[in-house]
Order: C-alpha cells, then sequence, then structure tokens
C-alpha cells in the first residue's frame, strides 16, 4: 500500500488538472501558466491569462521573464502530446517550481474554461463527455 500512496502522492505533486488550474485562478492563487505550444498552436487558441514560451524557448526566457520562486503551470495541447513535459522539465531544471497540467488545452476546452484566440474570446463550450453538464 506504501508504494501506491507514494506513487500518486508524487504525481498529485507535479500535476494538475484543468478544473483544478481554473479554480485556482478564479481563487486567486498565484502561479503564471504557461502554453509550451508553437506559434500556429497559440494563435489558434489558448487558455485565457497563459503566456507563450514554446517550450524550447524556455532556458532563455524563462530567467528574464518569470521571477525566481514563481510557480508554474505548464500545458500543450492534449494527453497525446508531451511538450508540457519537456516544458515542465525545462522550468525543473532552472530550479522553478512546476506542474504539468494534464489533459493540456483539449480538455480545457472540453470542459467549456475561458479561451481565446487571435480574435478575442472564444464560446465556451461544456462537452458531456468529459464533465457534467447541467441545464
Amino acid at each position: 500500500m506504501t508504494d501506491a500512496h507514494d506513487y500518486f502522492s508524487r504525481r498529485l505533486a507535479f500535476e494538475t488538472d484543468p478544473s483544478d488550474v481554473y479554480a485556482d485562478q478564479r481563487g486567486g492563487r498565484s502561479f503564471v501558466l504557461v502554453d509550451v505550444r508553437g506559434d500556429d498552436a497559440w494563435a489558434q487558441g489558448r487558455i485565457t491569462g497563459a503566456i507563450h514560451m514554446p517550450y524550447r524557448q524556455i532556458p532563455d526566457r524563462a530567467p528574464r521573464e518569470i521571477p525566481a520562486g514563481t510557480p508554474v503551470v505548464v500545458y500543450c495541447w492534449s494527453p497525446g502530446c508531451n511538450a508540457g513535459q519537456k516544458g515542465a522539465l525545462a522550468f525543473a531544471d532552472l530550479g522553478y517550481e512546476v506542474r504539468e497540467m494534464i489533459g493540456g488545452y483539449e480538455y480545457w476546452v472540453r470542459e467549456g474554461q475561458p479561451h481565446e484566440n487571435d480574435e478575442g474570446p472564444c464560446e465556451r463550450v461544456f462537452d458531456p463527455t468529459v464533465m457534467v453538464v447541467r441545464p
């Protein structure tokens, strides 16, 4: 039982999900949300309030743009994308407290959380296959 407890405790220390990130945003928790995808993905859509820092740019940009000691949450496209893990590793290598938002942008949008693109805010649609949707 200790092995399972240790495993899941460690995962929760380094992962979060869209619902928890949204709750942390609304609750005023201090952290920087970082979209680690490329420019085309960012233009297509991103989480409202996120900053754009493709994972390859993190080693150069993060120390200049995000104060040391600031908690960071990274995300990429979806569960099928490992750019979030690459970004999280880059932040960890720089000494940041970092977590990956599992599910990425895909699940953020599917849960109906606020997102935008280059034209402005996008419609919030709640997907009943990933959450309970009440009328």
